[in-house]
């Protein structure tokens, strides 16, 4: 094909072998993101036949990364950053230092690699892909609980040590007098860039960014906003990396920080979910096109090493931390699965270490190796948090104190006024749909049951009384007092724990009324097949507030004098 139609052809490959090896993927149960990276292996140097622009396909990889944080910004505000600052600092500090010295050590002691290639090899085992967790939490709605914004917070703070790392790697390649003096004001300059940037974003950007859009969008034109929003995340993360020397992912997600505090936030994130998702794709794409399969002939033994590392290594050093920080063992799991994967930074660091003669050529190869296993495997691993979290806790006493971890927030306050536990309605979830109705519940006494603690915390910071837990188990409706309760109101995004939630709670109040809201026809059929008292449908349900609303009759005007 001609010269000039290389970007062309690399997107047709690239999309259309994605496309139906995803689709293979999918029949044959595995995640559709297998399919992607079998289609980069595919176009790749490595195998005979078209060979796409690796170069390009991984710059246009990179526009994804920009757009993705852009889109988990919009979402994740500064209180958010800040609430899970105590588990996401120590924890993302300790755990990348754990597995650095895990890759380290087995490069230096087992393959005999300089120590300069040993750590840089280590630090491309400790961080994980931003945009497998994203998408894995996303798919399981999980991204705006408690634990998704630990996982996405603990991220953050590995992106932030990488930015350090990239000014350092250099250093491991420089020798002569004056090398300590050197490092610290490299690492003095990078801090103070950092810290610029946070403040510019945090003070200018705030009014500057929604500022723009409000300009943009009274010109009426969605194809103007659509420009404007796509605009903002890349340029402000290309900007950031060349003024600031931050990553580009990391300066994508704090121009979707600063602009979640405007009116146009959730259009933004709208107009940009399309693109998010195709670059995406092409992320997953170019990581295939990475691998050479001859690896695992020529190496088979220290490929499967590397991927222990990662999956087992980094899964255990997370979980013990997080159970350390005191808590609870479903957080631990969480974040511990989240973990078990590399992606672009380990790549990034690996190019680094390759341009400045730190690191063999085969220590890409087990990389992308390491990263293609984890990749594949994340979304399995995901699956089975919970299958397992229910299992070891059925069978293991000390597992269930792991879960409650003797937490005050479990159990309701010894002062709570009885009035509140009598015919009281057991609000299950305090997201959007269960902050509202308890707005509008008024004086009626309610009892929330939440898994985040944050928000917990809170509502009893402001009198309401709240249990911390999953109210699946039978210990945390006790702590709800669901035998003297009138209702049990779920308002999760997920009922399809619903109908097992209700039999055990029925267990305990055989008359209690249960009422969920549907979200499809399905749902409403098999939630009032499972017992549910009372099933809304969502579009219905606001099909006859509306109907409510525009049937009143209107007020009558005051006769004229």
């Amino acid at each position: 094909m001609h010269d000039g139609m290389t970007l062309i052809s690399t997107l047709a490959a690239a999309f259309g072998l994605a496309l139906v090896l995803g689709l293979l993927a999918q029949w044959a149960r595995l995640p559709a993101l297998v399919g992607y990276l079998l289609a980069g292996v595919l176009i790749g140097p490595y195998t005979p036949g078209f060979v796409g622009d690796l170069h390009l396909a991984q710059q246009l990889s990179e526009v994804g990364v920009m757009l993705l944080m852009f889109g988990v910004g919009l979402h994740f505000s500064v209180s958010d950053l800040m609430s899970v600052k105590g588990i996401a600092l120590p924890g993302a500090i300790v755990q990348m230092a754990a597995a650095t010295g895990m890759g380290a050590g087995l490069a230096h002691g087992w393959w005999g690699w300089e120590l300069g290639a040993a750590l840089v090899f280590g630090l491309a085992l400790s961080v994980a892909s931003t945009v497998v967790l994203l998408r894995a939490l996303e798919a399981r709605e999980l991204l705006h609980t408690g634990n998704g914004r630990i996982a996405v917070g603990w991220l953050v703070v590995e992106d932030l040590a990488m930015v350090l790392a990239l000014v350092l790697i250099p250093a491991l390649g420089r020798r002569g007098e004056g090398g300590g003096a050197e490092l610290a004001w490299t690492i003095a300059k990078t801090l103070v860039a950092v810290a610029g940037f946070v403040a510019v974003m945090l003070v200018a950007g705030r009014r500057l960014l929604p500022w723009l859009l409000w300009q943009v969008n009274r010109t009426g034109s969605r194809e103007l906003f659509t420009l404007a929003t796509v605009a903002a995340a890349v340029g402000l993360a290309v900007g950031a990396a060349a003024l600031f020397g931050v990553s580009v992912a990391l300066g994508a997600f704090f121009a979707g920080l600063v602009l979640r505090e405007s009116a146009f936030s959730e259009r933004a994130a709208h107009e940009s979910l399309p693109l998010r998702d195709a670059f995406a794709v092409l992320f997953f794409v170019a990581v295939g096109m990475l691998f050479d399969p001859m690896v695992l002939v020529r190496e088979p033994l220290a490929v499967l090493a590397t991927v222990a590392v990662i999956l087992v290594g980094k899964t255990v050093a997370a979980g013990a931390l997080v159970l350390l920080l005191r808590y609870p063992l479903s957080t631990a799991l969480t974040v511990a699965v989240s973990l078990a994967q590399i992606g672009e930074f380990s790549f990034i660091l690996l190019g680094l270490g390759q341009s400045l003669g730190l690191v063999p050529p085969e220590a890409t190869s087990l990389v992308v190796a390491g990263a293609i296993v984890s990749i594949a495997l994340n979304p399995l691993l995901f699956s089975g948090v919970e299958p397992l979290r229910r299992w070891v806790l059925a069978r293991s006493a000390w597992a269930r104190r792991l879960e409650a971890r003797d937490d005050p927030l479990a159990e309701l306050p010894a002062d709570t006024p009885s009035s509140s536990l009598a015919g009281q309605i057991v609000l299950v979830g305090y997201g959007t749909l269960g902050t509202a109705l308890h707005e509008q519940l008024g004086a009626r006494p309610v009892v929330v049951i939440d898994r985040d603690r944050d928000v917990v915390e809170a509502l009893r910071s402001h009198g309401q009384a709240a249990v911390l837990g999953d109210a699946a188990e039978a210990m945390t409706l006790v702590q709800a007092h669901i035998a003297q309760a009138a209702w049990l109101v779920v308002a999760l995004a997920d009922v399809r724990g619903v109908p097992a939630l209700l039999d055990l709670a029925r267990q305990l109040n055989p008359a209690l009324r249960c009422a969920v809201l549907a979200h499809t026809d399905e749902e409403e059929q098999w939630l009032a097949e499972s017992g549910v008292s009372h099933v809304l449908r969502s579009q219905r349900a606001l099909a006859e507030a509306l109907a409510r609303v525009v049937a009143e009759p209107r007020p009558q005007a005051a006769p004229a004098h």
